[in-house]
């Protein structure tokens, strides 16, 4: 992985925490969303297009609805892995095997054979990034992301439902104000915001030997940047301050996110914000609340109360899942009264 080309660049990871700085401002909006593990058996271009389709729906929808540029985040090209409450689960016959890890660790039959770690699947991973980042680029720069093709997006799944019913609408919306706009003598075809954006990749780092072999120095700034994706997070579970994963990602320059569970307090979120983020750079650092909404009215108040009054410049985004078309879309974003 140490000779392999990085998947992304510094440069493009410093673009993100810029705009990232927006959202702490509130004058933006972060949309994240895709699968809560990828694949190696569902990898096709076909895949890749409707999980883009859906995120630019959900862009689409924020940004009028909001009236805020809306910061695309995908999980994807990366999310390979998957972290375990228990070492261990029941197979069919009634064995113990090891818990299925994810597709980059090793295979999901339930037999031993399957579960043995392969770090070659490493390497798998990263050639299926590739492929998968190319693709994103081709789609978000080659005409599909134009808001043109509004109506396009709309998913086969949900288009006759009231949800879908309810998209036709707004999209309908959206063309008017396009023509609107063409009337009174806008160039909207020479406008590349209209046509193209900007779709950033991230995903969990819990695999450290594969953030490791991919972390590279940046020749223009001579910092270390974690190159498989333009933001990792650190999971509840691996969020120790005294942690390797706290660690290594002290260490990069890329915007990085923790989730934080219904047990987490003020005092824990400050020392990670003081370990993660020490010099209070704006897009730097992103909590996830996670932990629902029946404990989050207990529980969220006081971090953000805490954080404010330490006075760090937090993005805190909100962890919701939906299954979409057999797939989790979890949408992250800025609560706009925090």
């Amino acid at each position: 992985l140490k000779t392999l080309p990085p998947l992304v660049f510094a440069g493009e990871a410093r673009q993100l925490q810029a705009s990232l700085a927006k959202v702490a401002e509130g004058k933006a909006f972060l949309l994240q969303a895709g699968d809560c593990a990828e694949s190696f058996h569902d990898f096709s271009a076909v895949a890749i297009r409707e999980r883009l389709k859906i995120l630019l729906q959900m862009a689409a929808v924020l940004t009028y609805g909001a009236a805020l540029p809306v910061l695309k985040v995908g999980r994807i090209a990366g999310q390979f892995t998957k972290p375990r409450s228990s070492p261990w689960e029941d197979a069919p016959d009634g064995t113990q095997l090891p818990s299925f890890r994810g597709h980059m660790v090793h295979d999901d039959p339930p037999t031993l054979e399957a579960r043995i770690p392969d770090p070659d699947r490493m390497v798998q991973g990263y050639n299926q990034s590739t492929a998968t980042l190319n693709l994103v680029r081709a789609f978000t720069k080659g005409g599909f992301a134009d808001l043109n093709q509004v109506h396009a997006w709309n998913q086969a799944f949900v288009a006759s439902s009231s949800q879908g019913r309810r998209y036709e609408v707004l999209a309908s919306e959206i063309e008017r104000a396009l023509a609107f706009m063409a009337a009174c003598g806008v160039d909207v075809a020479s406008t590349p915001q209209l046509h193209q954006v900007d779709v950033y990749t991230s995903h969990e780092g819990l695999l450290l030997p594969y953030e490791e072999g991919l972390t590279r120095r940046d020749s223009l700034t001579g910092d270390w940047y974690d190159c498989s994706a333009h933001m990792l997070w650190i999971g509840e579970r691996t969020r120790e301050l005294d942690g390797a994963h706290v660690e290594f990602f002290s260490g990069v320059h890329n915007p990085i996110g923790v989730k934080l569970g219904p047990t987490a307090t003020p005092d824990e979120a400050i020392e990670l914000a003081e370990r993660l983020n020490p010099e209070r750079i704006p897009g730097r650092l992103t909590f996830v609340a996670r932990m629902g909404a029946g404990r989050a009215q207990g529980t969220l108040p006081a971090l953000l109360r805490g954080i404010a009054d330490a006075g760090h410049p937090v993005v805190w985004a909100d962890r919701k899942s939906t299954r979409l078309n057999s797939s989790h879309i979890p949408l992250s974003r800025m609560p706009s009264s925090a």
